[in-house]
């Protein structure tokens, strides 16, 4: 049924439609088109990310920025989802602080290991033959292993040799190694080599305290005064015999130990749960601590601390898949293996 209007009526409708329309387009005209677009079209992808920079504190410098951080995180997000809805995974991706970062500019900021140009050198192996190990081991309940941290991570094998040692686990200080140890091709820990800061502890007759030398995140002038308070030592170090998981498999049944992988894929810098059983290559690029090993839901896996804070991850941690049947293991994670001696 239609309702017929008289002239004077229809006019004073167009005349209210017309007011409508100008109301809108003064509304619409003071946002951004591209906030218009993203309102409308994906609101709650918009919504999440505004939650997302809330929770970890990222702030943008301007309009421009967060408009390209945005499109980086709403292709990162869609990435997750998908693959967090497909079944029969062993681990879960997450939404993490890494969320507005490509993969290349997560490489270039946070994987920056040398590997050796050439195998690492061969020499003891005092675990060679050791016959017996546990099923299962986490030194983390043995008190070995300090908190996570959101730093390099040359340290924590001596964290945890001290500790089996000496009877104290104390934070080390990895600002100590990035401001003076960089002589040579290594930097501390910002892309150095794992044996190299070895060498550098063993020279310097020590490492002194995270408390007493801070981490800054950024290399400095050595503070020789700090530097020379020791709070732990070693007297040198061994490399595990490469490519051979059964032989990290009795060095880390014995203590933390030093471990390179190739953490650069997309599935590792989102990683959130799970055995980690995603394809990675074996380009080391990132230095890490393997502190135990287990098995859960028929995977064997090993034990990893990270040093991307404990955020990341299982609260700072991977379990990665062990016993594969490369024989560099996952992500090259048996290929340059080493451990402080004390």
């Amino acid at each position: 049924m239609y309702m017929l209007l008289t002239p004077k009526a229809s006019m004073r409708f167009t005349k209210k439609i017309q007011f409508v329309c100008l109301a809108l387009v003064f509304i619409l005209g003071a946002w951004p088109s591209k906030s218009i677009a993203r309102t409308l079209l994906d609101g709650p992808v918009y919504e999440r990310h505004e939650q997302w920079m809330s929770q970890y504190g990222r702030v943008y410098k301007d309009d421009s920025e967060k408009a390209t951080r945005y499109t980086i995180f709403k292709e990162n997000v869609a990435r997750i989802d998908a693959f967090n809805n497909q079944t029969g995974k062993s681990y879960k991706l997450g939404v993490n602080q890494f969320a507005d970062l490509t993969n290349e500019e997560f490489k270039a900021s946070r994987n920056r290991f040398k590997g050796h140009m050439c195998s690492p050198q061969a020499g003891p192996f005092r675990y060679e033959n050791v016959s017996a190990v546990p099923s299962t081991m986490d030194w983390r309940k043995e008190g070995a292993v300090t908190p996570v941290k959101d730093q390099g991570q040359c340290v924590a094998a001596m964290e945890g040799i001290n500790q089996l040692t000496a009877g104290k686990l104390i934070s080390l200080s990895e600002q100590e190694l990035v401001d003076c140890d960089t002589k040579g091709e290594n930097h501390g820990c910002n892309g150095g080599l794992m044996d190299e800061a070895f060498k550098f502890i063993i020279q310097n007759k020590g490492l002194t305290t995270e408390a007493n030398y801070p981490y800054k995140g950024t290399e400095g002038t050595c503070n020789a005064n700090k530097a020379a308070s020791h709070a732990a030592k070693i007297t040198g170090f061994e490399d595990v015999p490469a490519n051979s998981e059964a032989a990290l498999m009795k060095a880390v049944a014995r203590q933390p130990v030093s471990v390179a992988i190739d953490a650069g894929g997309f599935d590792i810098q989102f990683y959130w749960s799970g055995i980690f059983t995603g394809s990675c290559d074996t380009q080391l690029d990132h230095g890490v601590t393997a502190v135990g090993y287990g098995v859960s839901d028929g995977y064997k896996y090993w034990l990893v601390k990270n040093s991307w804070g404990a955020q990341w991850g299982e609260e700072g941690y991977i379990r990665m898949q062990k016993d594969i049947s490369a024989e560099e293991g996952l992500c090259g994670i048996a290929m340059q293996a080493s451990y402080p001696t004390a």
